[in-house]
């Protein structure tokens, strides 16, 4: 079976460095050093503007906060940041209509022809990272690279990591079990967050996500024989021995966390094809959530 969500992980290098290669054409869209930001999203667009929100407050940058479109605070921001891939999703759009004359916003988006473009200020074009599959994967981390870049890391690593990421041999045993829970500390806990959706998304398996120093305080009661835990980025002293008194396999790889992210990706697929489930159509889900009786 010819997978549309396997053709896309697979070209999430080639995506990574078409978003750096326009970094610098968008730069002056996306908020300013000292600026109040909200980033919002639903889905993985939420993970993705915690993630971004984390890189630029921890770097000094300005107080940035990310929020579930729905869950959007009445605070005073100097920006607000929407991302949605489909550039249809209504809670997304209600935000962006309430902001409407009050507030800048700017939107980042996979798809020009949608209501999104005409409610916010400003637009960035990520047209080129859209996908077919309901499941989202390079759109999500083609905005981090974006973001990332534009904060001035060098993604050229990171670009070369991943290419040997999207064919690498997957971790032995994984699609096999039958729970995992990712960890991850900092900003990599959006990772974690986003990889345990792919993961439930993907095969309808149980998947859960944690801070990484959180992880002892309860959750660890799940860990056992025949599970496992992902840790993306460093793991805290002590985790791997915890764990692995548990039973449960340890999982923990020397790479960048989106890097890490696309092996994530690539296992919740493999996971969904050995239970027959068609990782492209979710059951339950569609590519945009759109609520009827919405005033947006």
């Amino acid at each position: 079976m010819s997978l549309h969500v396997e053709a896309e992980i697979a070209s999430q290098p080639e995506c990574w460095s078409t978003a750096v290669a326009g970094a610098a054409r968008v730069a002056d869209r996306l908020p300013r050093p000292g600026e109040r930001v909200a980033f919002v999203g639903c889905g993985t667009s939420w993970f993705v503007a915690q993630i971004v929100a984390h890189w630029r407050e921890s770097r000094g940058l300005g107080e940035s906060d990310a929020y579930t479109a729905s869950e959007v605070l009445d605070r005073r921001y100097d920006r607000v940041v929407a991302l949605t891939r489909s550039g249809t999703t209504t809670e997304v759009l209600e935000v962006l209509t309430r902001l409407r004359g009050r507030v800048p916003t700017v939107a980042v988006t996979g798809d020009l022809s949608t209501p999104v473009v005409d409610l916010a200020d400003e637009v960035v074009d990520l047209s080129f990272a859209d996908e077919k599959s309901v499941v989202q994967t390079r759109f999500a981390t083609s905005t981090l690279a974006l973001f990332r870049s534009i904060l001035g890391d060098d993604l050229a690593p990171l670009i070369e990591a991943a290419g040997r990421a999207v064919t690498a041999p997957l971790p032995e045993g994984l699609p096999e079990v039958e729970q995992i829970t990712f960890l991850g500390r900092d900003w990599s806990i959006g990772i974690a967050h986003e990889a345990a959706l792919k993961f439930r998304e993907t095969s309808a398996s149980w998947a859960e996500s944690y801070p990484a120093m959180d992880y002892r305080h309860g959750p660890i009661s799940i860990a056992s024989p025949g599970r496992a835990v992902w840790m993306f980025g460093q793991a805290p002293d002590g985790l791997a021995g915890d764990v692995g008194a548990t039973g449960a396999t340890f999982v923990d790889h020397d790479h960048d966390p989106m890097v890490d992210l696309i092996l994530a990706q690539r296992v919740a697929v493999a996971r969904a094809v050995s239970l027959g489930v068609n990782p492209d159509q979710p059951r339950h889900l569609s590519r945009s959530v759109i609520l009827e009786g919405s005033e947006a």
